[in-house]
């Protein structure tokens, strides 16, 4: 963990596992405002641990910073390193929004991983940890839920 970005402006290799990738963080400039900062990752992949076949998720990260908030290289590296991890929906989905509340420390943190079908069966994971502020705007994550084709 850093307070000074190690990975913006220089060449930076997509992590091996997300045990490996490093996170960064940076100042809150507004630590005196209640804001939702939210990253949407459309094409989150991971793999299944029993088949090693892949599995694909929209995920969307809304949360409420205090001191800190993520740099945005660090978490994109972050999320691409689970490519060739291999984990439940379940544990990938609560793991980044663990990893970025132990980094954060936000006043308010929910994530929601949308997992594409396998098997028949979309998951969908929600979790989230802190108070939302009286008046603060939480948007709709703006992901469907899975409808099939009929």
């Amino acid at each position: 963990m850093t307070d000074r970005p190690l990975q913006l402006g220089v060449s930076a290799a997509l992590p091996a596992s997300p045990e490996e990738a490093v996170l960064d963080r940076v100042p809150n400039p507004h630590p005196d405002v209640d804001y939702v900062a939210r990253f949407t990752c459309p094409e989150f992949t991971s793999l299944c641990p029993v088949t090693g076949q892949p599995d694909f998720a929209h995920i969307v990260i809304d949360y409420v910073p205090d001191q800190f908030l993520v740099e945005s290289k660090s978490l994109k590296l972050y999320l691409g390193s689970f490519r060739n991890h291999g984990a439940f929906h379940e544990d990938c989905t609560v793991a980044v929004g663990k990893r970025l509340v132990d980094l954060l420390k936000p006043r308010f943190l929910r994530i929601a991983g949308f997992w594409y079908p396998r098997g028949g069966i979309p998951i969908d994971v929600f979790w989230q940890t802190g108070k939302l502020a009286e008046g603060v705007w939480l948007p709709d994550t703006g992901v469907a839920p899975y409808r099939g084709r009929g």
